[in-house]
């Protein structure tokens, strides 16, 4: 494929409505999927770039996995969460909620112990669950600091994104 002909097909794709494109050409097999902004901070392992950032030699265009590929560490790292509002006693409270898609597990192995109980107080980056998509396993880490008030999810529940999975008093 030609350099200037894969950036003219880049902008074009950018530039449109369509989430999703499949080309194959001179046996290169190109795959183009838009996701916002948001999503591929959450979900897009960090040597995919969005469509606009894109501007790799053929080569390299063939060798790169596809936009759809497994939620890496950056993903693992920064959990989307929302406010909660506030308890019963007037403390503030935060919901820490699944940044993907997958199963939800309380304990690293089934044999070992919860990384939370309900009154188990948190930091910011403190592990709290774990939550397997497409087999690779996912720890969800606090983005606050306090006390485990609720853990929302069942073990071995399906969650959705943006799910809330546990319920934290900030202090």
């Amino acid at each position: 494929m030609d350099l200037q002909y894969l950036r003219r097909l880049l902008r074009i794709f950018d530039e449109s409505t369509a989430v999703d494109l499949e080309i194959e050409e001179e046996g290169v097999k190109l795959k183009m999927s838009k996701v916002s902004e948001h999503q591929a901070m959450m979900t897009a392992p960090q040597h995919i770039m969005m469509p606009s950032q894109m501007m790799m030699q053929p080569q390299q265009m063939a060798a790169a996995p596809p936009a759809q590929a497994a939620p890496s560490a950056a993903a693992q790292a920064t959990p989307a969460a929302s406010t909660g509002g506030e308890s019963a006693g007037g403390k503030k409270t935060h919901q820490v909620c699944s940044p993907i898609v997958g199963t939800f597990y309380r304990a690293p192995a089934p044999d070992a112990d919860a990384f939370i109980q309900v009154g188990s107080r948190v930091s910011v980056g403190a592990t709290l669950c774990i939550v397997e998509a497409m087999k690779l396993m996912n720890e969800i880490e606090s983005d606050a600091t306090g006390t485990v008030v609720k853990i929302l999810v069942e073990n071995g529940q399906p969650v959705e994104y943006n799910q809330p999975l546990v319920l934290l008093e900030i202090d």
